[in-house]
């Protein structure tokens, strides 16, 4: 079994990372996870959180506010919906985050709220968590 893995997350603005991997610790909707190398290939969705990037030149966070994550045992790819490193989040983007979720949250439909609810209760954590 190798000791790293391709690791690489994309946003619809841009590439973020391309990299080799010891370890990506992900914020899925069903639970947090960890992808490493030889893990059982899944495909997951993301929740808003911080995804953490193990790997020989050290760890990068980076935060996403949703979208999916395919984990096969030789690599890990992210498609998330918006991300961005942890060092360039500021308090506009977050702010940018939760208008988005909120206004979500009053078009969705009834059998919907549920989720869009939890997205935004994720987002205030994402936020105490930035401070």
């Amino acid at each position: 079994m190798a000791d790293t893995m391709q690791f690489d997350l994309v946003s619809p603005e841009r590439k973020l990372a391309s990299v080799q991997a010891t370890a990506v610790r992900i914020p899925g909707t069903e639970g947090d996870l960890t992808a490493m190398p030889g893990h059982a290939p899944v495909i997951t969705t993301l929740r808003p959180g911080v995804l953490s990037v193990e790997g020989p030149d050290g760890t990068q966070d980076y935060v996403v506010s949703g979208g999916f994550a395919e984990i096969a045992a030789e690599s890990t790819s992210v498609l998330a919906e918006r991300a961005i490193p942890r060092g360039e989040v500021t308090k506009d983007f977050l702010d940018e985050l939760r208008a988005e979720a909120e206004a979500r949250h009053e078009a969705a439909e009834d059998h919907e709220k549920d989720v869009t609810s939890k997205a935004l209760s994720d987002l205030a954590h994402l936020a105490e968590d930035m401070v």
